[in-house]
């Protein structure tokens, strides 16, 4: 199974379509999950569909690419590659790594001559972020780990049942599929999860006390698919004997959600139409992690299918929310992307998602 690779149309298709664009195509997600995979499979679409195309490709995570780590550098590398009259395409991998790149991917925006593509490391290219490093309009394509049925794709399963009773523990990061054994696995999930917390959290925002942030990050997994607060998590913390403010969780939360860690889903009254801000859900990018970093003993089967199903709404488009109706729970309350071109019998059937198992596991395989 070493290396093997599927087609992530959906993805590709995301791309294609916005391909003549003047948009900067911002390729995010969690580390690991297959942003430079998608940003080969582009590169060869081009070369197979685009005539007198000329792709100029930089992956800064080779060492041969270690001179173009300063935007100058970068700048002479592309305006020399550069053909006259051909469609040039910038594709360019861990932008981050190139001191000043904001300051290139803004000028060859300028210059109205590239198609430009990049990704980078989940906490320094973030959503929030995009406005002000760079000044023409960005377009982001957000990557999640593998579903139900690319797991199933990848496997040659058949039957979501058979696909099902592996995925919820083996989750969507392909990565992991290279080891044999489950204690390998979980020792690569763990490295993913401890690395974009520590080097890439930790360096963004300066933090100083590691153990805080991880302290944090293990109390979310603890109580996923929870109602959570931000007090809960203090008092927690406090009643431990660390010392912290709501104000700094509220902070660090935040830092964990923006690295594409958690996803923040809020509460919303059906009934009264308004939202909620007394308590929230956050669900795992992938169920793997939860496993990995807490062990099977204490396995809920309950909130690790909740999260998986969270995440397949978020990974379509949905914009969800914990409903309340009167003093009742709504698992979700989803509304969505009118480009989507999702059809009314299709909504109904996700607003009612979660309450059959059955049903779900069919709706989590299908096509989207």
């Amino acid at each position: 199974m070493m290396n093997k690779l599927i087609n992530r149309d959906y993805y590709l298709k995301k791309l294609i379509n916005v391909s003549n664009t003047r948009d900067i195509k911002v390729i995010t997600g969690i580390r690991r999950c297959g942003k430079s995979k998608l940003l080969e499979a582009f590169k060869k679409y081009i070369e197979n569909n685009v005539e007198n195309n000329n792709i100029i490709h930089i992956n800064y995570a080779l060492p041969k690419n270690e001179s173009l780590m300063e935007y100058h550098a970068l700048i002479d590398y592309v305006e020399a590659n550069y053909k006259e009259g051909a469609s040039n395409y910038i594709l360019i991998d861990e932008v981050q790594m190139c001191d000043g790149f904001e300051k290139a991917i803004n000028g060859f925006h300028a210059e109205e001559k590239y198609q430009i593509y990049i990704t980078g490391s989940n906490a320094f290219l973030l959503s929030s972020d995009l406005a002000t490093l760079f000044t023409g309009r960005t377009f982001s394509i957000e990557v999640y780990p593998f579903s139900l049925k690319e797991y199933m794709r990848y496997y040659d399963i058949d039957d979501p049942n058979t696909a099902f009773d592996k995925y919820y523990i083996r989750g969507g990061m392909a990565g992991s599929y290279d080891y044999i054994e489950d204690e390998d696995k979980q020792i690569y999930l763990k490295d993913i999860f401890n690395t974009l917390i520590v080097q890439d959290i930790e360096k963004k925002y300066n933090i100083k006390n590691k153990n805080i942030l991880k302290n944090i990050s293990e109390f979310l997994i603890n109580n996923v698919s929870s109602l959570t607060n931000t007090n809960n998590v203090t008092n927690t913390l406090n009643s431990n004997n660390i010392s912290i403010t709501n104000k700094t969780v509220d902070n660090y939360i935040e830092y964990l959600v923006n690295a594409f860690a958690f996803y923040k889903v809020k509460r919303y009254d059906i009934q009264g139409r308004k939202y909620l801000v007394s308590n929230n859900k956050y669900y795992l990018a992938d169920t793997s992690f939860y496993y990995a970093m807490l062990g099977s003993k204490n396995m809920n089967f309950g909130r690790i299918y909740e999260n998986i199903v969270a995440i397949e709404l978020l990974r379509r488009g949905y914009e969800v929310y914990v409903g309340k109706l009167y003093e009742k729970e709504v698992d979700f309350y989803t509304l969505y992307n009118e480009q989507m071109n999702i059809t009314d019998s299709e909504y109904e059937e996700v607003k009612f998602i979660s309450g059959d198992i059955k049903a779900d596991k069919k709706y989590l395989t299908e096509d989207y």
